[in-house]
């Protein structure tokens, strides 16, 4: 038990989990990057130390980021219950799960040339893999929010963690709006998914087919579609509904997705301008174009 922490409102500590080979270095880096006072491989069960020591720091330590993962060996199976007990001493913890695709970690391990830290008593990478996902089904299982890495570049997972943890850092709930194209997959983060497949596609218009939904020409094309109004009052609406509700529930961040085929006219623009209007609403809104760069 952690009997002999002190109250910590005011410390915030991020908890990156996941498969070997998913982005938990990258999305480490990004962090201490951001002031955040990182740990690779800490046991689990020195957390309650951690933030001990923290306390006598005055607040120069009081964002946290550590991994915890299947090295933790014996230790791992204590990390549900020890991760309860300090968020009952009044830190913000969250944990993130750093996840990929089977295909892309093999890929990931082949073209790095890296040992899986499983791989030992003679165990292929796939059997490795296996085995860690089952490790750690039970930290995944207690997530706040898991991150499929599969189709992410490097600097598109720094972004992301800087969407999550360095602008969203304000005491209102943050939203971000993440436009996206339907062809690269759809962002696992999301905790809503709008479809705006059914508008009119400025792809098959010549002179818009080359721009991106940033600019104004493709904008004003979109936005000019009544069906495109239409959609816009009633995403408005919705969230109008649910933000409020969602605060009342404790969360600190909402992710909303609006995609397209490809993620580079429609649900751009679109984005943009639900963005503005919950702005408008008083919400700390911000945005990310996920696929808008892409072919």
């Amino acid at each position: 038990m952690i009997a002999s922490l002190p109250p910590r409102r005011d410390a915030h500590v991020v908890i990156l989990t996941g498969v070997a080979g998913s982005g938990k270095s990258t999305a480490l880096r990004a962090l201490e990057d951001a002031g955040f006072y990182c740990i690779d491989n800490l046991p689990i069960v020195f957390l309650d130390k951690l933030l001990e020591l923290s306390a006598h720091t005055a607040g120069e330590v009081s964002r946290i980021a550590l991994v915890v993962d299947a090295r933790e060996g014996r230790f791992l199976p204590d990390a549900p219950r020890i991760i309860e007990e300090v968020r009952r001493t009044g830190a913000r913890v969250d944990v993130i799960f750093l996840d990929a695709s089977d295909e892309a970690l093999f890929r990931r391990f082949s073209e790095t040339r890296r040992r899986h830290p499983l791989s030992g008593e003679g165990r292929s990478v796939p059997e490795a893999v296996a085995a860690e996902r089952t490790t750690l089904a039970p930290l995944k299982a207690v997530a706040g929010e898991v991150v499929d890495t599969s189709q992410l570049n490097v600097h598109q997972l720094k972004e992301l963690v800087h969407h999550r943890f360095v602008e969203g850092q304000a005491r209102r709930m943050g939203v971000t709006v993440v436009s996206f194209g339907f062809r690269y997959g759809i962002p696992t983060h999301a905790d809503l998914v709008l479809d705006v497949r059914f508008l009119p596609n400025p792809y098959f218009v010549p002179d818009l087919k080359p721009l991106p939904g940033t600019d104004a020409r493709v904008a004003e094309y979109v936005l000019a579609q009544p069906d495109a109004r239409v959609f816009l009052d009633k995403s408005e609406d919705l969230c109008a509904f649910l933000l409020p509700r969602f605060r009342a529930e404790g969360k600190s961040y909402l992710t909303l997705a609006i995609g397209c085929t490809g993620g580079r006219h429609r649900s751009v623009a679109l984005s943009a301008e639900l963005a503005r209007r919950l702005e408008r609403q008083g919400n700390e809104v911000r945005v990310w174009h996920r696929d808008v760069e892409k072919d």
